[in-house]
């Protein structure tokens, strides 16, 4: 018989918190109704008292997405929850608060400054005010990892009894083994007197490159959620990688007997939409969603693997939404037929994003002969289309050769004003960047480029990331076209779109970069 694991997807919150991987409020939508397609059971959708941003991506998505549970983090103080409280109201009987204090002692004396008594009254106070608010309320003891074990079993004692129903164990510095992992678990649920009234669950950080091996160690001791985001987004080293829990859990149901509710063949387009939104290429050999996950070089594997397919595979690539579907539509078809595709896809489009991608279709169908399912997701995903509120390309010609200094000529629309720059580079796409940041300021200090080919061929489409930073800010802009200099240059201007005090230079002579 399988017993049932609770998937808490915190991509849009701890994922988030990756550097360089800030979404506006249309991207975080957008992975929400991914994640409910997807089937987990709970998205915390962000932390509602850092931003005004944060507050209302987490109230549109507890409006608008159907299905899973919406949680909001909260400190354990009465202003954050009671904004976590209004941003989650909207969803209901499946609004959470999810609020937190530190009980290790190096945190509670180098951080919080408070006495373990104190923070015990404080986490009491926090989880009876979340539970005024809504119906279930999450509480964790973050560095629960590095706590005191009687301090632990004392304070998630008096937080069940002050009403939560789910209690969060974290290893948020990603510091214990598989084994003391899951005899902490153990040992919480056997001692806490009340441990039956909750759900354990765990939160495993993964800068060791444990998290999942934690996480795993802890549902086999009895901890009935686990917290994890797509591709391992997160802090630092990122988090517990949703996939790899998913797909060892159904792999080897014959050891775990447990299910979670995850369609695991929308694992491969879901992880792909979040590494587009938020500019983390997927390494090629990560588990189960890189692209050489299902690849057999070795002439021995190739051999076994064509006699018999387990020889070498311990799972189908199908069985995680990989596929070989090619995209047959071109550029006579219609919007139903896209919409048709889009919806295999597990994708929802509403008139206006339909007509968006749609026109973007149309524009490739003319230089591409063949149109993949990966030229689907990119175009859905390329921001440099969507963000156009102050910068356009108008257009972008650019020259090089062996003997020849590399040229760009751009032309944009800021603001709704025309303007030109030529500049000189140390390649086309060099020149094209040192013409488009001539134009305007600030421009950031470039981080990350990084180009990958959508799908085989000379005529495929290039998807660029690009990664800025501007004093404390980090952002991220995607771009794809066949011309690799065309996509590099939206994947800029989509990040130049997201500075916020981004303006047209006074000055618009005609420049020569260096």
């Amino acid at each position: 018989m399988s017993d049932r694991l609770y998937i808490f997807d915190t991509t849009l919150r701890d994922g988030e918190q990756s550097p360089g991987c800030s979404m506006n409020i249309e991207e975080k939508l957008r992975v929400a109704h991914g994640l409910s397609a997807l089937g987990v059971d709970v998205i915390e959708a962000g932390f509602p008292i850092a931003s005004p941003g944060d507050f209302e991506a987490v109230q549109r998505i507890a409006k608008e997405v159907q299905g899973p549970h919406i949680a909001a983090l909260a400190r354990a103080h009465p202003k954050d929850i009671e904004r976590a409280g209004e941003a989650v109201k909207a969803a209901g009987e499946r609004a959470r608060i999810h609020t937190f204090i530190a009980t290790s002692p190096i945190h509670m004396a180098a951080k919080l400054r408070m006495s373990p008594d104190q923070v015990v009254q404080r986490a009491i106070e926090a989880v009876m005010q979340a539970r005024s608010l809504v119906a279930e309320v999450e509480f964790s003891a973050e560095d629960a990892g590095r706590s005191d074990i009687d301090f632990l079993c004392r304070i998630v004692e008096a937080t069940i009894k002050a009403g939560a129903r789910v209690i969060n164990i974290p290893d948020t510095v990603g510091y214990m083994t598989p084994v003391e992992f899951g005899h902490r678990i153990k040992t919480l649920i056997e001692r806490v007197p009340n441990s039956d009234e909750a759900i354990f669950s765990v939160h495993c950080h993964n800068d060791l490159g444990l998290a999942v091996a934690n996480s795993l160690a802890a549902v086999e001791a009895g901890a009935r959620q686990v917290e994890c985001t797509l591709n391992g987004l997160g802090e630092r080293a990122g988090n517990a990688a949703l996939e790899e829990v998913v797909m060892a859990l159904k792999t080897r149901a014959d050891h775990y007997h447990i299910e979670t509710a995850i369609d695991t063949s929308r694992i491969v387009p879901t992880s792909k939409m979040v590494s587009q939104v938020t500019g983390m290429p997927i390494q090629a050999n990560k588990a189960i969603v890189g692209a050489n996950a299902f690849a057999h070089e070795s002439g021995i594997h190739q051999d076994g693997v064509l006699k018999h397919k387990q020889t070498y595979e311990i799972m189908t690539p199908e069985s995680v939404g990989w596929s070989t579907n090619r995209m047959v539509l071109g550029k006579h078809s219609g919007r139903a037929a896209l919409t048709a595709r889009y919806t295999d896809l597990g994708v929802a489009l509403d008139d206006k994003g339909l007509n968006a991608v749609f026109e973007r279709f149309k524009k490739l169908a003319d230089k591409k002969k063949d149109i993949f399912d990966e030229d689907l997701m990119t175009i859905l995903s390329d921001d440099s289309e969507v963000n156009m509120e102050r910068i356009k390309l108008v257009s972008l010609h650019a020259a090089s050769g062996t003997k020849d200094a590399p040229v760009a000529a751009v032309s944009l629309d800021i603001e709704g004003v025309r303007h030109k720059a030529t500049a000189e580079g140390d390649g086309p796409v060099d020149a094209a960047f040192k013409a488009i940041k001539s134009l305007v300021e600030p421009n950031g200090r470039l981080l990350l480029y990084s180009v990958n080919a959508i799908t085989a061929g000379t005529d495929a489409q290039g998807e660029v990331s690009v990664r800025l930073q501007n004093e404390d800010l980090i952002v991220n802009g995607q771009g794809s076209d066949t011309d690799i200099v065309v996509a590099s240059a939206k994947a800029l201007i989509a990040a130049l779109n997201k500075l916020p005090n981004m303006h047209a230079r006074e000055v618009h002579a005609q420049y020569s970069g260096v």
